[in-house]
């Protein structure tokens, strides 16, 4: 029943993005250089500030991945390599399920992607439609129970219930941050489990902005 339920929401999900392609199949063919997301979907619109933005591949058959991104070798500790399964019931996704969440988000839905980057990192493009909460605004070493408290309640949903929280009308939060060797993103789920929030509403892009620039995928920056 549960694959069922999986394979129905796949097809509802591609169904409602190829709606939105700006090429069909049939073009696809007419320009074997086009680059689509996938065989189907040209594009994703989704909002980021209130404003709508198209998410699509670098068309340029000739480019290249962005060299802050193509360094292979950096010291560890601290960026080491991270395991696939971060936690028990945080689910570990890739590129097109992000996109789906970005969907949703852009339905009203009660979603927030989070880039947990620190802001300087976002000069050198962030994905639309996430939000910036830095890493250790979130990271109890670096900030108060207060301010931690402050943005379970006004910006996840969480309700403080006494001395616990109530995640019951809590949103799906789906992290990401500079690639599976950043230790950022994964420090904030582990820091929001540690606070009882629910494995199955924390989500990990663990590719990051790494996987995301390999893709040529959009990126936008702080000023657009």
């Amino acid at each position: 029943m549960i694959k069922h339920i999986k394979f129905y929401k796949a097809i509802i999900f591609i169904s409602m993005l190829v709606l939105g392609s700006a090429m069909s199949a049939d073009e696809s063919v007419d320009n074997p250089g086009a680059v689509n997301i996938t065989a189907d979907i040209a594009y994703v619109d989704v909002k980021h500030k209130g404003k709508i933005v198209r998410i699509e591949r670098e068309q340029d058959n000739d480019a290249l991945i962005d060299p802050d991104y193509a360094q292979t070798s950096r010291p560890c500790p601290p960026y080491c390599i991270h395991t696939m399964q971060l936690a028990t019931g945080v689910e570990t996704i890739g590129e097109l399920e992000l996109l789906q969440y970005l969907v949703s988000y852009t339905k009203g839905e009660e979603v927030m992607v989070i880039d947990s980057r620190e802001p300087e990192w976002l000069l050198k493009g962030m994905i639309p439609g996430a939000v910036n909460i830095p890493w250790n605004k979130l990271y109890n070493k670096t900030t108060s129970n207060r301010e931690i408290a402050e943005l379970l309640e006004f910006r996840f949903g969480a309700v403080k219930t006494g001395v616990l929280w109530n995640f019951e009308d809590a949103k799906t939060l789906v992290f990401y941050c500079n690639g599976p060797w950043c230790g950022q993103s994964p420090t904030n789920i582990r820091a929001l489990l540690a606070l009882g929030y629910p494995a199955h509403l924390l989500k990990w892009y663990r590719g990051g902005m790494q996987s995301w620039k390999q893709f040529g995928l959009t990126t936008i920056t702080p000023q657009q």
